[in-house]
């Protein structure tokens, strides 16, 4: 019997996932209109992982640690803005690096196409994605990106269960390039995030859905606070 892995949608690209250890995605709740209902403080997590230090990744690590006491995992520009801001607990990696949260669970920092800076303008490094490993599964965590052909590689040196793919278009990669990187990941099971936040990336939820069915791909577009278990 293998552990169950439970992923929380919390909106956008905020995520938790849970299974010897509690990783929360790109903390943006507060400041989402979309996620009101959610209560940032009963969210319990043991480490935050950030994919680029957008304010729409990064606005609620503060509130988080609040009632946590989480070690933040992210690029070593993003972990040294969080080290000025006053943080301690934090990990710095580069591409290529992988951050072990125990013996059990890893995150690998791979490349991503996107921008990246500080709320306050400075430079945030560059951003990235993760591949995640768990309880023997591997989810990619792509974060913030266009389609890019590295995202074969990962498929080629990878077994991947579960993609988080970003679907909205305008900033990231839209429904019919997540179709792609899906293929290009060997990934049949995808969960889509950065959509519908803002009016610039919102999308049809019949129509993505149908799209990626008809390329025997599963679309899985959760409600905010839905839970799966894989």
């Amino acid at each position: 019997n293998t552990p169950m892995i439970d992923i929380t949608f919390f909106g956008h690209n905020s995520f938790l996932i849970k299974s010897d250890v509690s990783i929360f995605i790109d903390p943006f709740i507060t400041p989402n209109p979309k996620a009101k209902e959610i209560n940032i403080n009963e969210i319990i997590a043991d480490f935050i992982l950030i994919t680029h230090g957008h304010m729409d990744h990064i606005a609620d690590v503060d509130k988080i640690l609040q009632h946590n006491d989480a070690k933040i995992i992210a690029i070593v520009e993003v972990a040294g803005w969080l080290a000025a801001q006053g943080h301690t607990r934090l990990h710095g990696l580069n591409f290529g690096g992988t951050y072990h949260f125990s013996n059990r669970t890893s995150a690998k920092f791979v490349q991503a196409v996107h921008s990246s800076s500080m709320p306050d303008g400075t430079y945030g490094g560059q951003p990235g994605s993760y591949i995640f490993k768990t309880q023997g599964k591997t989810i990619f965590i792509a974060g913030d990106t266009a389609l890019h052909s590295d995202l074969k590689l990962f498929g080629a040196l990878n077994s991947i269960d579960l993609a988080i793919l970003p679907i909205g278009g305008n900033y990231t990669m839209d429904v019919e390039d997540a179709v792609h990187a899906a293929k290009f990941l060997g990934c049949e099971k995808v969960i889509g995030c950065h959509y519908n936040t803002f009016p610039e990336i919102t999308i049809d939820h019949q129509s993505a859905i149908e799209l990626f069915n008809s390329h025997k791909l599963d679309l899985m577009l959760l409600t905010i606070g839905e839970k799966i278990s894989i």
